[in-house]
């Protein structure tokens, strides 16, 4: 059952990546769907992205880089700056709640809030909670999480978490109900390939590699649609081009939950957003977690998708073309393993989670 707006003004807190602006743009049309009114709180990598927002709020921000004093003393400053300016705002504005999404662009309006008595939602998307996170939670009014479980957090925390799961694109919702495509063994094969800005590369480098490995009559199954970057696009069309493979190669797709609808295997990263898309549309996954992160939120987050059988983790440095190469052909010969794969990344998803997450945001707010 929802729970009504009563024209409340809700401010969301979002920024640095479309990983934590999408979630935050799924709520906002779900509680502006029930009369409320949005305010966004971010920062300046994000002020071209299009928000559903009556005013936008650039919050100064930093993230932690380094742990020399002068990077710390420049980070809390900056901070300490934009947690001043979210105080101005939330004191003109008056939100009945803040609600953040994660990362550092969160962490001023979020502080501000709770040290003027404002109620506070944050979302934690992965399934082990970020740096930014841990600084806020303890602050914070309820706690809501993409993943059934969260790991490395006290009783307390458990205490404040209701899981939402990860809102998902209007786009994603649209395809959601794509039946898994038939997969015939003398047949088509669709293989999907993307990674984000910070992925891409190693897809660029070891993909065709793999797709070299195989026999001519693997190959001339598979239809290949690949997000590369834009300075080495060409290098991958051309080896897809010499091998005889069909290939579509963009640097961005503007439709890529169809594309994920139609792919009978998807190779990607494994952030939040995507393992989320993954789960809601239900389909199997080669993952391959960014390596260098702090927190290692995208290997745990491939680890719940793999533990339930949707997905397969390798690591980066077992990423080998020798090693996807074997992985796709295995699963290219076994249409009911593919199709077994596929049912339990959609036992994974939470298609309403937006809605989940509204009604309790609208709950906190009316506490």
């Amino acid at each position: 059952m929802t729970v009504g707006a009563q024209n409340k003004l809700i401010l969301l807190c979002a920024g640095g990546t479309g990983g934590h602006l999408f979630p935050a743009e799924s709520l906002a049309h779900a509680l502006i769907a029930r009369g409320a009114a949005i305010d966004l709180a971010t920062d300046t990598r994000t002020a071209q992205f299009k928000f559903p927002a009556r005013e936008v709020h650039l919050i100064p921000s930093a993230t932690v880089r380094g742990k020399d004093p002068i990077s710390l003393a420049r980070t809390a400053a900056m901070l300490a700056r934009g947690t001043l300016k979210a105080w101005s705002v939330i004191g003109r504005i008056k939100p009945a709640v803040v609600v953040g999404f994660g990362g550092y662009p969160t962490v001023p309006p979020l502080l501000a809030a709770s040290l003027r008595g404002v109620p506070t939602v944050l979302h934690e998307q992965n399934s082990v909670m970020g740096r930014a996170n841990r600084l806020l939670a303890s602050r914070v009014t309820r706690i809501a999480t993409g993943f059934p479980a969260v790991k490395n957090v006290g009783a307390a925390l458990q205490a404040k978490m209701t899981f939402t799961g990860n809102p998902v694109r209007p786009a994603v919702i649209a395809v959601a109900g794509t039946p898994y495509p038939p997969l015939d063994l003398a047949g088509p094969f669709n293989l999907l390939v993307f990674g984000g800005s910070q992925g891409a590369q190693v897809m660029g480098d070891i993909v065709p590699a793999a797709i070299e490995l195989m026999s001519a009559d693997i190959r001339a199954r598979l239809r290949i649609v690949q997000q590369a970057r834009a300075e080495n696009i060409e290098t991958v069309r051309a080896a897809y081009a010499r091998l005889g493979v069909a290939a579509d190669c963009a640097p961005f797709f503007n439709d890529l939950p169809a594309r994920m609808a139609a792919a009978h295997l998807i190779v990607s990263r494994s952030g939040a957003s995507t393992v989320a898309e993954l789960s809601a549309i239900g389909r199997p996954g080669v993952l391959v977690p960014l390596p260098h992160a702090l927190d290692q939120d995208q290997f745990h987050n491939a680890g719940a998708l793999a533990a339930a059988g949707g997905a397969i983790r390798i690591v980066q440095k077992d990423f080998t073309p020798e090693r996807l190469g074997s992985e796709i052909v295995a699963l290219m010969g076994d249409p009911d393993a593919l199709a077994a794969m596929a049912a339990a990344a959609k036992s994974m998803g939470t298609l309403d989670a937006a809605d989940r997450l509204a009604d309790l945001v609208l709950k906190v707010a009316g506490s």
